[in-house]
């Protein structure tokens, strides 16, 4: 794939105005990039997995009215033999190479950034989110000035035993699983980690009683380490700026 190849034209074919994404891999290995709507009809004019080269990256459209999408990278994959969520070490998704539209999220560990374009009070949401654990770094900017959010630091080598890995061939650790994914409980269900069952409000999970969330946050203050830092990561950007977005791997 050539880099930042434009596919598609400004005004999609639903007459739906939209903005330019541009996706780039800055690390010095290959990734494969990965989108997933989770809800809503509105989907970014390209393809929903595709592999990216050391140092490229690609731009295409995404509608205004983009609602709960992601986009996430995934490392060490190979789909010859098993185009599935297990075809990649970190960040598979049922489909393969190309996420499935339904269910295709990245399996855990993977670092997200997420958006809701056009949301309430005529806002851009956008926030780099470990709520499903790291992978990759990662960085969010845009091109009308509004706040920058990311999490730059390789988390994997530092990561606390009980959440480390998985590994790779060479035994370096290429993400750092969260404690709920983890499951350093016994109790998904009804968990402090997971924020669920009896744990499912701000006020009964709050970040103390999440294991090693000190350690995401600390290294990632401007990213979501758990499902309700809804006040330090959330950010916003006004949408009749229309604003332009740039994810960036290894910042």
């Amino acid at each position: 794939m050539r880099p930042f190849a434009l596919l598609a034209p400004l005004v999609l074919a639903s007459g739906i105005a939209a903005r330019t994404f541009t996706v780039r891999n800055n690390c010095p290995f290959t990734i494969w990039p990965a989108i997933y709507t989770n809800s809503g009809t509105a989907r970014p004019d390209h393809p929903t997995g595709w592999e990216a080269r050391a140092g490229t990256g690609v731009s295409f459209f995404v509608p205004d009215n983009w609602v709960s999408g992601r986009i996430w990278g995934r490392r060490n994959c190979n789909f010859a033999n098993n185009p599935g969520p297990n075809s990649c070490l970190t960040g598979g998704c049922n489909g393969g190479l190309q996420c499935a539209q339904t269910g295709g999220t990245g399996v855990p560990p993977a670092t997200l950034a997420e958006f809701r374009l056009s949301g309430h009070a005529n806002l851009d949401f956008y926030d780099v989110s470990m709520v499903d654990g790291y992978n990759l770094p990662m960085r969010i900017t845009n091109n009308k000035g509004c706040p920058v959010t990311e999490c730059a630091v390789d988390l994997g080598p530092n990561c606390p035993g009980p959440i480390k890995g998985p590994f790779d061939n060479a035994g370096f650790p290429v993400g750092c699983k969260t404690a709920c994914s983890a499951n350093l409980d016994g109790n998904p269900l009804n968990s402090r980690n997971c924020c669920s069952g009896n744990f499912n409000t701000p006020q009964t999970c709050p970040s103390s009683g999440v294991q090693f969330y000190d350690y995401f946050k600390r290294n990632c203050p401007l990213a979501y380490a758990y499902a309700y830092d809804d006040q330090s990561s959330t950010f916003t950007c006004n949408s009749g700026l229309r604003a332009d977005y740039t994810v960036t791997f290894c910042p």
